[in-house]
């Protein structure tokens, strides 16, 4: 998948990294969708399904985000339901 994450003028990218840290975000430009615990992996799954959130992405970032998310709830075996 080679899409391409644009940069949003409503985020400001050091603030995901001084709120969680050095951690993997599923929206890698902007530092949104910390997905590097069970806890933020469930919370980002959540978020990413708000009407608010997921408009402010292109269909293509929007499914890239959602693979970044599933990616993580594997790797750390959870589950997350498919919305």
């Amino acid at each position: 998948m080679s899409t391409k994450i644009d940069r949003r003028d409503d985020v400001n990218p050091e603030e995901g990294e001084r709120k969680y840290g050095d951690v993997s975000f599923a929206d890698t430009t902007n530092n949104k969708y910390p997905i590097d615990t069970p806890e933020h992996i469930r919370a980002a799954w959540s978020y990413i399904h708000h009407k608010d959130n997921a408009s402010t992405y292109d269909s293509d970032e929007l499914e890239l985000i959602k693979s970044r998310i599933r990616q993580a709830a594997e790797q750390h075996h959870i589950e997350i339901k498919n919305e």
